[in-house]
């Protein structure tokens, strides 16, 4: 168990003057049960239901009002006096609609009690039909370790603290983007991690991801609707990883036969159950910001580590000098991905790219990102500026002039010019401080105004 640093959005949850149960959403085994007990520590009772048990889960069975049942769970978890806050922690919730249905009297007549559910909500929200009760619950993502919380799983203090030193200093570059290999190499699945700090080696991980995988596979028959559904949503786990970063097609998604209808719906459960993200384009430069969703997305995975362990790509990772010759680049711009996706604790939180097609050229940046007013262009690449055609095209059509290229090197900020002739800054951001992006976005727009 170690430090995350979404646990600052459950210390905001709790001092919310109105506020109500959390439901934690986020895929299998990314740490919610870890980080709840983690964050119990702060306060004077802590009481855990796991609704895989049937001795808990039967409490939620009997009708009892709210201020009964909790009466109940308190006997049944030899709770006696309480003073002070308690923190209730409902896991496995799925596995009960009742236990559900009664958050919102929690909220409605026991606010003194801090409730937090979790559970796999895929299943919740597709077999069983079971609803959140609207305006009674809010919602925190849990995301894997992010490359900060890499760091202060390993007790690398110093690097942390170099993290917040805007600009960053030239002389920690190499360690930092050394430990960012690490990173991308072994990717943010918890369990992964632990295994990793404790014996700082690579060796025995293999282990971690064909248990990973398998759970995966094996919750299948528990939130697919029916058979059909249950053998494409195994396919596509099984051969999502080859297509890491691409842009999809539903309609024979990797040489597969299955229906373009069949696979959306796949899609769709797996984007509910967080272990994927279809990332779409759009097709403007400014605000407001636009998707298209009727365009091919691009495929995000849980994890990067799961992604290289699955795709065979590990030794490739190892011998490679750059993160960006890596599986044709797809490694750092999927990296990358991970990377934004942890800067917000929001379960309705989407990346999207930018994309111009047209029967003449094509052009595409990797991400944009939302700052202010303005729509940022962000491109994983290893090339100097001048190579930066597609980000250039958006610059020419954008109402400002900034712009973002994640790469190897160190960090920097440059004037350069468009093919078309308009100048524009040119942040360039090593792949160790993608975390840290609002701030910098911050620093470079207040500096060159």
């Amino acid at each position: 168990m170690f430090q995350r640093t979404v646990i600052q959005g459950l210390r905001q949850w709790t001092d919310r003057e109105n506020r109500k149960p959390l439901v934690l959403r986020g895929a299998r085994q990314v740490g919610k049960t870890s980080l709840v007990e983690l964050f119990a520590k702060e306060f004077d009772h802590f009481i855990k239901l796991n609704l895989d048990q049937e001795s808990d889960k039967k409490l939620f069975e009997k009708g009892m009002d709210v201020h009964k049942l909790f009466d109940a769970i308190c006997l049944n978890k030899k709770v006696d006096v309480i003073k002070g806050k308690l923190l209730l922690f409902i896991d496995e919730i799925q596995n009960s609609p009742e236990a559900v249905a009664i958050l919102r009297y929690f909220y409605e007549e026991k606010k003194e009690i801090y409730v937090i559910a979790a559970g796999s909500l895929l299943e919740s929200l597709t077999v069983k039909k079971i609803s959140f009760p609207v305006g009674r619950v809010e919602y925190l993502s849990v995301r894997p370790v992010s490359f900060i919380e890499f760091l202060m799983a390993n007790n690398d203090k110093r690097s942390t603290a170099l993290l917040d030193e805007i600009p960053f200093p030239e002389y920690g570059h190499e360690h930092l983007l050394s430990e960012f290999r690490k990173y991308s190499f072994i990717g943010g699945m918890p369990e992964v991690v632990d295994t990793y700090i404790k014996k700082q080696s690579f060796v025995g991980l293999n282990n971690i991801f064909d248990g990973l995988i398998t759970s995966f596979l094996d919750d299948v028959e528990k939130y697919a609707p029916n058979q059909t559904m249950t053998y494409v949503i195994r396919f596509i786990i099984q051969h999502s990883f080859n297509e890491a970063a691409r842009r999809i097609k539903f309609q024979g998604f990797a040489n597969s036969t299955f229906k373009n209808r069949e696979m959306s719906v796949a899609f769709r459960i797996l984007e509910k159950a967080f272990l994927l993200q279809l990332i779409y384009p759009v097709v403007s430069a400014q605000m407001p910001l636009e998707v298209n969703f009727r365009r091919s997305p691009k495929l995000q995975l849980v994890d990067t580590g799961m992604v290289n362990y699955f795709a065979g790509l590990q030794s490739e990772l190892i011998s490679s000098a750059d993160l960006s010759d890596s599986y044709q680049g797809r490694i750092a711009e999927h990296i990358t991905a991970q990377e934004l996706m942890c800067l917000s604790q929001s379960v309705l939180f989407k990346l999207n790219f930018w994309s111009r097609d047209n029967k003449d050229s094509s052009a595409e940046v990797d991400f944009v990102w939302q700052h202010e007013n303005m729509l940022i262009p962000i491109e994983v690449k290893s090339g100097v500026s001048g190579k930066l055609r597609s980000l250039q095209q958006f610059i020419d059509r954008s109402p400002h002039s900034y712009a973002v290229r994640v790469y190897s090197g160190k960090f920097s900020i440059e004037q350069a010019r468009t093919i078309a002739g308009k100048e524009y800054w040119l942040m360039n951001l090593p792949f160790y401080l993608v975390n840290k992006l609002p701030e910098y976005l911050g620093y470079f727009v207040k500096k060159y105004k």
